[in-house]
C-alpha cells in the first residue's frame, strides 16, 4: 500500500525515528542517495507562495537524482476546473511523487486517496509536518535526544505548526506545551489525537494561557507568525490579543539556561519575537531552514522505499 504523509501522525514513533536517522545519514553524505535516478520527476505544487519549501524541495529533489516539476495552481487546472482527484489521477502516470502545499487538508486527503504515488503535505492551513521533521532534527541535534525534553509552542495556537507539534512532539515521546489565548485554542481532534499518541510514548500534551508558566522550565521554545496567509484583516486584532505571547529576553530568561529557540520562518519581527531572540546565541532557526532539505529528503527516500 502507498504511504503517504499528510499529516504527523501518520507515522508511527519508529517510523518517525527512522525518517530522522536517515536525514542525519543524509545530511553527512548529501550525494549518497539516488532513488530518483533516471531521472524521475517530482511534481511540487504550490497554492502559496514559498521560500523555504519551494527551494528545500526542488534542491532536494535534484540531490536525490531527480527532476522537481514546479506547478503553480494559478497556471495549471488543480483548483479550477479539474478535482483532486482528477490530477492526481493523471500525476501518477508521470511523477514519482507529489509535494502539494496549500490550504484545506480536504484536497490533500482526496489526492492521496486517488494516486498510487506517494502524497506529501508541504502545508496546509491544519497541519506543517515536513517542517516538523526539520525542527525535530535540529532539536535532536542540539539536545541529542528528543523523547523527555520539554517543548512550548506560544501563540496562536489553532494554526497549522500548533497541531503539527502536538502530534510530532507526542510521536516523539516529549512533553509538549502550547500556550495561546482562549480565542485560539488548538483544535479539540487534534488535542485528543495527540493525548492518546502520548499515553503510548511517554509524552504528554498540555494547553496553558499564561505564557509565562507554558516557558517555565522548557527545553525548547518555539513560536510562528500570528498572521497566517490569507489571515491578513485579522492583523490588528490578532496582534491585540497575542501581545502577551511574543518571545522576548525576559520570557525567554523562564526556560532553562541551554534551552533553545525555533521558528519556522518567515518572523514578522517585532510581533511575535524579538530581534534579540531571533538573533540571539539561543536561536537554531538556520539549522532548522537548512534541516529542511535534509528531513525532506529522508522523507521522499523513506515513502519511495515503502511504496
Amino acid at each position: 500500500m502507498t504511504r503517504h504523509f499528510l499529516r504527523d501522525d501518520d507515522l508511527t514513533q519508529a517510523e518517525q525515528t527512522a525518517i530522522l536517522d536517515l536525514a542525519a545519514q543524509i545530511k553527512s553524505d548529501r550525494w549518497g542517495r539516488k532513488p530518483l535516478a533516471g531521472p524521475e520527476t517530482v511534481a511540487v505544487i504550490f497554492d502559496k507562495s514559498s521560500t523555504r519549501t519551494r527551494v528545500s524541495f526542488a534542491v532536494g529533489i535534484a540531490d536525490l537524482g531527480g527532476v522537481p516539476l514546479i506547478i503553480s495552481t494559478a497556471n495549471s487546472q488543480l483548483g479550477g476546473k479539474e478535482s483532486p482527484s482528477d490530477t492526481a489521477r493523471v500525476l501518477e502516470r508521470q511523477v514519482a511523487a507529489i509535494v502539494w502545499r496549500t490550504y484545506a487538508q480536504s484536497g490533500l486527503v482526496e489526492m492521496a486517496a486517488n494516486t498510487t504515488v506517494p502524497v506529501i503535505n508541504a502545508l496546509s492551513d491544519e497541519f506543517h509536518p515536513c517542517q516538523l521533521l526539520a525542527d525535530l532534527l535540529t532539536i535532536r541535534e542540539q539536545k541529542g535526544k528528543l523523547a523527555g525534553l520539554t517543548v512550548t509552542f506560544l501563540g496562536d495556537g489553532a494554526d497549522n505548526m500548533a497541531h503539527s507539534y502536538l502530534l510530532a512532539g507526542a510521536t516523539a515521546g516529549m512533553h509538549v506545551r502550547v500556550a495561546c489565548p482562549a480565542d485560539y485554542l488548538p483544535d479539540e481532534r487534534v488535542v485528543a489525537d495527540a493525548d492518546a499518541i502520548a499515553v503510548t510514548t511517554g509524552g504528554s500534551v498540555t494547553i496553558y494561557t499564561d505564557p509565562a508558566d507554558a516557558v517555565a522550565g522548557a527545553d525548547v521554545v518555539v513560536t510562528d507568525t500570528w498572521v497566517s496567509m490569507g489571515k491578513e484583516q485579522e492583523k490588528a486584532a490578532r496582534v491585540a490579543l497575542l501581545g502577551a505571547y511574543k518571545v522576548d529576553a525576559e520570557l525567554m530568561s523562564l526556560a532553562k539556561p541551554d534551552a533553545i529557540f525555533l521558528h519556522c520562518l518567515p518572523a514578522d519581527r517585532g510581533y511575535e519575537v524579538s530581534s534579540e531572540v531571533i538573533d540571539g546565541p539561543q536561536s537554531v532557526i538556520w539549522d532548522a531552514a537548512e534541516n529542511r532539505l535534509h528531513a525532506q529528503k529522508a522523507l521522499m527516500v523513506w515513502l519511495l522505499e515503502h511504496a
